[in-house]
């Protein structure tokens, strides 16, 4: 896959991202987070695994020739991330408004070439760390945030950004050793929804009428983001490192902010605009630097 395929399958998998902060809200009017969750990640999983076997089933063996401890333990670590990630962002969208969510959750742009720096001493380029001030500040205009009290739900989303950035930093890890994208997003929705469903068992009723009243936000959280998003972040990320790759997923608070301008009538304000510019120009900086250094 070229970077350029890869940089695309990046932006589309971040709008679908931001689009689906929507229904993830609204997807819980009769329902529990992680009933939500299990059935989503579940319809994700229904979704991928035909593709998997159909484009995949006769690559397992060739790629699994030197090493499949590392594909299984990889595997668990991504699916338990995204476990974490997800439940903790769903969680908290009940004690806080989309709006913070959404800046909460970028914390994982800082948050990945730190853990990078600290656990793997990998060279960052200079261009990162102005990136993640640019995009940070941007994720605080996007929200409006000076009208919002800090609560329980914003520490919630703030803990889960840090499993998001060990999702981004083991599918930047798992993509260098093993070419099975659908392999992977097929086991990683399928974990997701069975950690889901066991809390869920405990903790909440699985009704299956209140299940249906909020089926449409269910499937497109379900087959386009908990499915096919996943997936396309896999075949981004292989010919993107994690840092950057971050950088361009903050992108998700600017199509968060422009869906609910077109969903439901909110009105961009100028710090709206600002914020959108400050990300764009953070994941344009993080990207675009390193080329002409290469160039020149």
């Amino acid at each position: 896959m070229s970077k350029t395929l890869s940089l695309f399958s990046a932006l589309l998998c971040t709008f679908i991202w931001g689009t689906t902060f929507i229904a993830q809200d609204t997807g819980m009017d009769d329902i529990g987070p992680f009933t939500f969750n299990s059935v989503r990640f579940f319809v994700g999983f229904l979704a991928i695994i035909p593709l998997a076997l159909m484009f995949e089933a006769k690559k397992l063996k060739k790629e699994f020739r030197f090493d499949t401890k590392t594909f299984i333990i990889l595997s668990f670590l991504i699916g338990l991330s995204l476990f974490l990630g997800s439940a903790l962002q769903q969680v908290a969208l009940l004690y806080t408004d989309v709006a913070n969510a959404a800046f909460f959750t970028i914390f994982y742009v800082p948050m990945v070439p730190i853990i990078i720096f600290i656990f793997k001493k990998d060279f960052l380029h200079w261009s990162v760390w102005p990136s993640v001030i640019l995009c940070l500040i941007g994720g605080y205009l996007l929200t409006n945030f000076q009208d919002a009290t800090v609560r329980l739900g914003d520490t919630l989303v703030v803990l889960g950004a840090l499993f998001w950035s060990t999702h981004i930093i083991f599918t930047g890890m798992i993509v260098k050793k093993y070419n099975l994208p659908l392999t992977i997003g097929a086991i990683q929705t399928l974990l997701v929804a069975l950690f889901s469903f066991i809390i869920g068992l405990f903790s909440e009723e699985f009704v299956i009428a209140n299940i249906l009243n909020e089926i449409d936000s269910i499937l497109y959280a379900g087959i386009l983001s908990g499915g096919f998003a996943f997936v396309l972040q896999i075949y981004a990320q292989r010919n993107i490192t994690p840092a950057p790759a971050a950088i361009i997923f903050s992108l998700e608070g600017v199509f968060a902010t422009i869906a609910a301008w077109f969903l439901l009538n909110q009105i961009l304000g100028i710090n709206n605009l600002l914020g959108c510019f400050f990300i764009l120009s953070g994941v344009l900086l993080s990207q675009l630097v390193p080329l002409i250094r290469k160039a020149s």
